[in-house]
């Protein structure tokens, strides 16, 4: 099982940036794909998930600024941040979980900073 993510890097506060996470080795349909994020010092925590039955949901801090989507023709899920704050600044981790089967990538650097 691989996951693996992309898109990101610096950008400057109020900029945007969207997220690419390639699953392969699983059913990709079956499972609810999430993302998460950590910065540095700070616990992992979860930023928004979308269902194997395509509901979403999110943080509070990024309702309104992300949108995760998944296309299952690609095993691909993606995570778009617009009008990112410095407070985004984390590592982002993509996340497979389907019954007690649950899949990590290895994560993506995203920095927001002038």
């Amino acid at each position: 099982v691989q996951l693996v993510e992309s898109g990101g890097g610096l950008v400057q506060p109020g900029g945007s940036l969207r997220l690419s996470c390639a699953a392969s080795g699983i059913l990709f349909r079956n499972f609810d794909m999430s993302w998460y994020r950590q910065a540095p010092g700070e616990q992992r925590e979860l930023v928004a998930t979308v269902t194997s039955g395509g509901r979403t949901n999110y943080k509070d801090s990024v309702k309104g600024r992300f949108t995760i989507s998944r296309e299952n023709a690609k095993n691909t899920v993606f995570l778009q941040m617009n009008s990112l704050k410095p407070e985004d600044t984390a590592v982002y981790f993509c996340m497979a979980r389907w019954a007690f089967f649950e899949y990590w990538g290895q994560g993506t650097q995203v920095t927001v900073s002038s």
